[in-house]
C-alpha cells in the first residue's frame, strides 16, 4: 500500500527538531557544539539522535575530517538544500498566523538564514502565492 507524500514527508522531517536543524544548516556546515547553541532546549541526545535520523534520511552528511582531535560537521546534501522554499513557506506562514494572534516575531529567526543571497524565490512556490519574484538575501 502506497503512503501519501505528506505523511513520508513528515516521517522524514517532522517533529519538533528537525525543522530547526534543518533551518541551521541553511547557513552552512556545522559542528554540534554549534548546532546545540543555536537550538534553544534540546538535548546531547536528542540532537544525536535527531542528526542520525536525518542523516539516515539523506537530508544531512556527516563530514568527518581525519586530525586530531577529530572534527565533525554536519551539512545540508542536496535534497536537504530543496527544503529552502518550504522552510520559507512555513516562515511566511508562521509570520501571519503571529500577525494575526497578535504575537510578536522572535527577530532572532530570520529567513536570510535560508537563502545563498544569489537565489531568487518565487511566491508562487510559497504558500503565500502571488507570483512575483523577490530576491532575498
Amino acid at each position: 500500500m502506497s503512503k501519501c507524500p505528506i505523511e513520508v514527508t513528515l516521517s522524514v522531517i517532522g517533529g519538533k527538531w528537525k525543522f530547526l536543524i534543518i533551518k541551521e544548516l541553511m547557513d552552512g556546515p556545522k559542528r554540534f557544539s554549534q548546532l546545540m547553541r543555536s537550538i534553544k532546549g534540546i538535548t546531547q541526545r536528542m540532537l544525536t539522535k535527531q542528526l542520525r535520523e536525518l542523516e539516515r534520511d539523506g537530508i544531512i552528511e556527516r563530514i568527518l575530517y581525519p586530525q586530531i582531535p577529530p572534527k565533525v560537521e554536519y551539512t545540508l546534501t542536496p535534497v536537504g538544500r530543496e527544503l529552502r522554499t518550504v522552510l520559507l513557506s512555513l516562515h511566511r506562514w508562521g509570520s501571519l498566523y503571529m500577525e494575526k494572534n497578535t504575537k510578536k516575531v522572535n527577530p532572532s529567526c530570520e529567513t536570510r538564514l535560508l537563502y545563498n543571497g544569489d537565489e531568487e524565490v518565487r511566491n508562487e512556490d510559497t504558500a503565500i502565492g502571488g507570483g512575483d519574484t523577490k530576491k532575498l538575501v
